[in-house]
């Protein structure tokens, strides 16, 4: 060992000492601060399938490829970020000896060949990354970039790292071909030779680039130790940990469809026994959010994936699901060191801390904890109102996550402290949760007008109760029974089942609200207030039958998903199908026969609530498809996607309970969709869920475009094809139905 060996050596050695140090430090503190959050034991079942998914996020990439050259060049950096990771390894051989090398494989050529290509394909795609990043910065001309709010020098610092790495790793072979040292022939490390050409035969250069290369290596593990709150590093750790711990590792998407029960220390919470004093209601105090949630923040890539597609962020809204998160992770982290240090409120608001203990915390995270979770700027508040309440609760930022945080659950946990304890909600959804409480419904009508639809149909609608047996319960909902509009669709689908043979029966006026609005606004007692009764009585209107043949169907998506995804967690278990599933069934089995087409071209409207949260997409276009061909062929104009369509679908605005609060802030999330769907050219758009009907057809007469555009439930297109002499009595124009 020369001279300059023993320099190099010592200098390698010690700058890694100093990193692992304060690695190891940055990585207690994170688990420390992540085991502060609440018990949540329903994320270590089924660990196989937890396995099987984090392995084909993270190697497969399954999630990232559907952005495809940014998924390919990502994967490329991930890929060579763990192999090459070995190059760093052996750069400690090499400020040892000009000679130096991994032992084992160090002289295997197909590890030289597999290790240049990685090296060679990851400089180009980190290259690519930076590209990218450059041309969507924030400060770009024209509209708001995915990256708006992200800290931008973390991401350059990032990707600035590792293409040095990757440039000093072929510096190093360079010199190893330049002193005639190198292990692999030419066609196993075709740019190493090359680089060997233009280098002096200098055999200390070996030893001084390999203590270059880990010189940038452990700046950048110092650098992220020091800033534990870095997620577009630590996301490289995290991310495994968080996608194997999703909700549901089964699913598409996790996240979506059910929410998360409402949960006091890991358990679901009985309202008949739970006490304000003693149980959780929703989250008040960040570390009131489960451990899980906790790593969510951590984990966030600061990618804004999620932010360019919300519909709030997008209408001048805001809310940015990016930075809610990254609010909530900045807070956690300040405020850990009062929490770890025996700080904190219970639940009556009394600090669990001594006097001793608070006159030694630390002064800025005493003052972080003096902050409200919810609150205005000038309360001081994490998380604004208006950005809390702007939430349509879509699950556009779940699908686009690429690291599976679940931001709707969060949301609407700080909602369920907002509404049931601090009763702090937009008063204009306070009517519609005393219409559900009073009436059972959120319009506040009459129970005994719920079946007011079924008058002028030329057959009988039978009741449960009233018919010995019936394949399907027909769920009409809220707005199937008293919406102008959606009644349309009732009778619509009431007929068509009728035409084809199904029989089904409803409940009538035994038929509740879902509770979904009560669900999704926070109010969880009323939700399982109305919930429970729709349980009972529908247990009741199938007793007898086995799950398999307890089927409904239902026309509202939100009714859908509530029914099929959450009466479960009440006992309530049910088949349950969307019309435009069975009414796809019907016609590809020619229980329903389309023969007039319709023309003018139609553009289909994905509902939230249908289509990313329970991934039903083909069905509708099957039905729209079959009746614009009719049954003499091609329908002029045929079925026009919008660009924003299937999982990528943007709102209509009217989830999360929006459909009853006033949108003050920014343009209109309906009159956005509207100019989407306009943009087709398509006279007809059509939807599959009566809140986008509502929300949509507003659109449209608030831009005046009535008399060209229609917009009509998917229900009412078959209709018309299938019946065409009934079509003018269960659709009109969007302008005389606003």
């Amino acid at each position: 060992m020369g001279s300059v060996q023993i320099v190099t050596t010592i200098l390698a050695f010690a700058i890694t000492a100093v990193a692992v140090g304060l690695a190891v430090r940055a990585v207690m503190k994170m688990v420390a601060v992540i085991r502060l959050g609440q018990p949540d034991p329903t994320r270590f079942g089924d660990k196989g399938a937890r396995t099987k998914t984090m392995l084909a996020e993270t190697a497969g990439h399954t999630r990232m490829l559907r952005w495809s050259v940014v998924g390919a060049a990502h994967w490329f950096v991930m890929v060579g970020f763990i192999v090459l990771s070995l190059l760093v390894l052996e750069a400690y051989f090499e400020v040892v000896s000009p000679t130096g090398g991994l032992p084992l494989v160090g002289d295997w050529a197909l590890y030289g060949l597999v290790t240049e290509w990685l090296a060679i394909l990851g400089i180009v795609s980190i290259l690519v990354l930076i590209a990218i990043r450059l041309r969507n910065r924030p400060t770009r001309p024209g509209g708001k970039s995915r990256f708006t709010g992200s800290t931008m020098w973390q991401g350059y610092f990032v990707e600035g790292i590792i293409l040095a790495v990757l440039i000093m790793g072929f510096v190093i072979r360079g010199f190893k071909v330049a002193t005639d040292h190198f292990e692999y022939p030419v066609w196993a490390a075709p740019l190493s030779h090359a680089v060997g050409g233009l280098l002096p035969d200098w055999d200390a250069g070996v030893s001084i680039a390999a203590l270059i290369k880990i010189v940038i290596s452990m700046t950048w593990l110092i650098v992220i130790a020091l800033n534990v709150t870095m997620g577009v590093a630590w996301h490289r750790f995290l991310a495994f940990f968080n996608i194997f711990f999703k909700r549901d590792p089964g699913a598409n998407v996790s996240g979506l469809g059910a929410l998360r029960p409402m949960t006091s220390q890991g358990k679901p919470l009985d309202f008949e026994e739970a006490d304000p004093e003693k149980d959780q209601f929703g989250v008040a105090q960040v570390e009131q959010f489960t451990w899980k949630g906790l790593l969510d923040f951590s984990t966030c890539t600061e990618c804004g994936r999620c932010q360019s597609q919300c519909p709030a962020w997008n209408t001048g809204k805001p809310l940015s699901p990016k930075l809610l998160v990254l609010s909530l992770r900045d807070h956690a982290y300040a405020k850990a060191p009062y929490l770890l240090a025996g700080g904190g409120k219970d639940l009556t608001g009394e600090e669990k801390a001594t006097a001793a203990q608070l006159a030694h915390m630390d002064v800025l995270a005493l003052a972080e904890a003096e902050k409200p979770l919810i609150g205005t700027a000038e309360e001081g508040g994490i998380i604004d109102p208006d950005v809390l309440w702007s939430c349509t609760t879509c699950g556009a930022c779940v699908e686009q996550c690429p690291v599976d945080i679940e931001h709707v659950d969060h949301i609407v946990d700080m909602r369920r402290y907002q509404v049931l304890i601090e009763s702090s909600f937009p008063s204009e959804a306070g009517v519609m949760l005393r219409n559900l409480e009073n009436k059972g419904n959120p319009w506040g009508a009459p129970q005994n007008t719920r079946e007011d639809w079924t008058k002028g149909l030329d057959f009988e609608v039978p009741r449960v109760g009233e018919v010995d047996d019936f394949e399907y319960l027909f769920w009409v909902g809220c707005a199937g029974a008293f919406e102008d509009r959606a009644k349309k669709t009732t009778r619509a689908v009431a007929t068509l089942l009728n035409e084809a043979g199904v029989s089904f029966a409803i409940l009538g006026e035994g038929e509740t609200c879902s509770g979904d609005p009560a669900r999704r606004i926070g109010n969880e007692f009323v939700f399982q207030m109305l919930a429970q009764q729709n349980v009972e009585t529908l247990n009741e209107a199938f007793e007898g039958r086995e799950k398999s043949k307890r089927k409904i169907v239902a026309t509202c998506p939100h009714c859908f998903n509530t029914l099929g995804n959450e009466y479960g967690q009440l006992g309530g278990e049910f088949e349950v199908v969307h019309h435009t599933q069975l009414l796809a069934h019907l016609v590809a089995t020619g229980k329903l026969t389309p023969v007039q087409p319709v023309d003018g071209g139609v553009t289909y409207h994905d509902p939230c609530y249908l289509g990313r949260h329970n991934r039903v997409f083909a069905p509708p276009r099957e039905v729209l498809g079959s009746a614009i061909a009719g049954e003499a062929g091609q329908g002029d104009g045929g079925l026009i996607e919008m660009p924003r369509n299937s999982e990528r679908s943007f709102c209509c605005g009217a989830g999360g309970a929006r459909m009853w609060m006033e949108e003050k802030i920014g343009k209109r999330i309906n009159v956005d969709r509207v100019e989407e769907a306009m943009s087709t050219g398509a006279r007809t758009v059509a939807v599959g869920c009566p809140f986008c009907s509502t929300m949509l057809n507003d659109g449209v007469n608030g831009k005046g475009a009535g008399e060209q555009v229609e917009v009509v439930d998917v229900a009412s297109v078959l209709l018309r094809s299938v019946k065409p002499e009934q079509a003018p009595g269960d659709t009109e124009r969007a302008s005389v139905a606003g």
